[in-house]
């Protein structure tokens, strides 16, 4: 079995519904109240054991309730866990949501315990990244951890799948590292200073990721799909139409569903067709972890004809 390592962040997201923003100094009702498990790392390890992958997941939370309730969710699912921290005195990271009735939303994150992923804790989990087929990092730990993580991994010959979120500016020295990244047009906009509202715009952005020392770089552009930039050009592989409940996480799941299908010897065309299938799918229903695909549903809708078309 392919095995695959996601080195990031774990947060506990905590959302408050109201009718509207609070003014300064005033009380308010709330509507309702929900505490889920997030974070880009953890999402997409979740996503992947939900495909039925072997997932082992580095990163940190804090020695308190949130911690040791996301270690449940964690192993609930059969992830590896030999790389998370518990760290004492220190709060596992948090995301306060506050969602108006207009669908507005102010949103606080607190990195706590994700800010102790460090390059020596990376280093010190150098085995459990040496031993993967696949590595899957974001940029909600420190980049120089990252930059950490994608050396290990590149050295030990694995393949580095880079999702470049939140978006910002990245070293020059960790692009040569990446085998594929996944920005979305807002984030490969920031990286290339392309436009990317035109498919000529992707294009030129995929161009100047490659240019970088990338070797591949897959655009995820939500309607329009996908777009696939390599040396010899770009190429757009359509999305799934499909009814959108909810978006949270949904490039997540993206990930995980490309990296599963490179993981068992997909082409990138392939893969990709699969991944947008496992992101369309996890729009369907409310919540991030809790909205992400089966494999079996996932395949189902790669296999269907409810794709916008065939790659152009």
């Amino acid at each position: 079995m392919n095995r695959f390592c996601i080195v990031g962040s774990l947060n506990m997201d905590m959302v408050t519904r109201m009718e509207r923003f609070l003014r300064p100094g005033e009380t308010m009702r709330g509507t309702s109240f929900t505490i889920f498990p997030g974070g880009k790392g953890a999402n997409q390890a979740v996503a992947l054991a939900k495909l039925g992958a072997k997932v082992e997941m580095i990163g940190a939370v804090g020695d308190e309730v949130l911690g040791h309730r996301y270690e449940e969710v964690l192993s609930g699912l059969g992830i590896g866990l030999r790389g998370l921290a518990r760290v004492p005195g220190v709060s596992t990271g948090t995301a306060s949501i506050e969602v108006t009735a207009a669908g507005e939303n102010h949103i606080v994150v607190v990195a706590g315990a994700n800010d102790r992923v460090t390059p020596d804790y990376v280093e010190s989990k150098r085995d459990i990244i040496e031993g993967c087929d696949i590595l899957l990092l974001q940029l909600e730990i420190p980049i120089e951890s990252v930059i950490a993580a994608a050396r290990i991994a590149a050295r030990a010959g694995a393949r580095v799948l880079l999702d470049p979120a939140p978006a910002r500016e990245l070293p020059g020295e960790l692009y040569p590292l990446v085998s594929i990244v996944t920005p979305n047009e807002t984030e490969a906009r920031i990286l290339t200073g392309e436009d990317t509202e035109t498919d000529e715009g992707i294009a030129r952005a995929g161009a100047a990721l490659v240019a970088r020392g990338i070797r591949s770089a897959v655009i995820k552009a939500g309607g329009r799909g996908a777009f696939l930039a390599e040396s010899g050009g770009c190429a757009r592989i359509p999305g799934f139409t499909v009814e959108v409940v909810d978006t949270v996480a949904a490039g997540d799941s993206f990930n995980a569903g490309l990296a599963l299908a490179l993981g068992e010897g997909a082409s990138m065309s392939e893969a990709i067709r699969f991944a947008n299938a496992v992101g369309a799918l996890s729009t369907t229903r409310e919540g991030a972890q809790s909205a992400m695909p089966s494999r079996a549903e996932a395949e189902a809708l790669a296999l269907s004809e409810r794709g916008a078309g065939r790659p152009s």
